[in-house]
């Protein structure tokens, strides 16, 4: 089907998990690059590494992504950042002549009216939240720019819209992490230093859809292979849980023996978001790690690369 595939953003949390589910499933050469080898933030860099690697297929996951508290303080680094790599990444691979162009969002860009189950209908039925509006509307811009490439050139490009990832090589910097990283590591620190409590953000009642990464990387192929439109897939559990429940599950699995402080004064988010994944499972695709299963393997992994020195923190 393809030749030569690029993938961009290789070596971040997501492309760690999907590089290895690539080079098993298809018979081509894989180029997987990172910011070392092209800085896709430089104007120009995107067309040099388009001309250089000539790819037939491109699956872009290069990103600027981190926790709610750093979305907040910086919005214009996010914004500017995923607009820009998105943007040019895009065109770049358009015009050098790639058959497919596959990249992803999150899930926050939907509205934060949105009615959960959320389905990908609502996706222009408002505005994303304003906490994290920078990187939400940069993202939402692969939608727009998938529809209008299609349209005018058709360009086969695809957008997938994975649920609240976790897993294996996540960032654990507590400035920029999201919520399961970010308590991860405050209940294994807590518990060697003999901490009595750690400090949650907010209320702990917000309710959220995760997923692991591992199980959103395992249906990359399949899109590759199989899904040719523009109209975008959400790739979750779709099942809820709040984050005070999570906190408590994460607690468990990490055998933290203190009690959990609510920092009220953080924001919360939006009050409830849970993906309706009816469309990811009329195309027979399903993500079925247990939550519980999933943190382990996660906190397992953190503790060894913390270890090694290879963990973000």
């Amino acid at each position: 089907m393809f030749k030569r595939i690029l993938i961009t953003g290789a070596t971040g949390f997501l492309g760690h998990h999907v590089l290895p589910v690539m080079r098993k499933e298809f018979d081509a050469e894989i180029i997987a690059v990172g910011s070392r080898n092209y800085d896709l933030l430089k104007p120009g860099e995107p067309d040099r590494m388009m001309q250089e690697i000539k790819p037939d297929c491109v699956l872009h996951m290069a990103a600027k992504s981190g926790g709610i508290i750093d979305n907040k303080a910086r919005p214009a680094d996010y914004f500017y950042q995923n607009l820009f790599m998105n943007l040019h990444t895009f065109e770049a691979a358009f015009r050098h002549g790639a058959k497919k162009f596959m990249t992803f969002m999150g899930g926050c860009s939907y509205p934060a009216t949105a009615t959960s189950p959320i389905g990908e209908d609502q996706m222009w039925k408002g505005l994303p939240q304003i906490e994290s509006a920078g990187y939400s509307v940069a993202k939402l811009m692969n939608l727009t720019q998938s529809w209008a490439y299609r349209v005018q050139h058709g360009f086969n490009s695809v957008v997938l819209i994975p649920g609240n990832m976790y897993g294996e090589w996540d960032n654990f910097n507590l400035t920029q992490a999201h919520v399961i990283p970010s308590l991860i590591r405050k209940y294994l620190e807590a518990e060697e230093r003999g901490d009595p409590e750690i400090i949650a953000y907010g209320t702990g009642k917000p309710t959220r859809d995760f997923v692991y990464a591992g199980d959103v990387a395992a249906t990359v192929p399949w899109f590759l292979k199989n899904y040719n439109s523009s109209d975008p897939v959400n790739i979750s559990a779709g099942k809820r849980i709040s984050i005070r429940e999570l906190a408590e599950t994460i607690k468990k699995v990490t055998g933290f023996r203190g009690k959990i402080v609510w920092d009220t004064s953080k924001p919360d988010g939006q009050m409830d978001k849970i993906f309706d994944v009816a469309r990811l499972h009329s195309l027979g695709l399903s993500c079925d790690t247990s939550l519980e299963d999933g943190l382990r393997r996660t906190t397992e992994w953190f503790i060894k690369a913390r270890k090694d020195g290879t963990v973000r923190l």
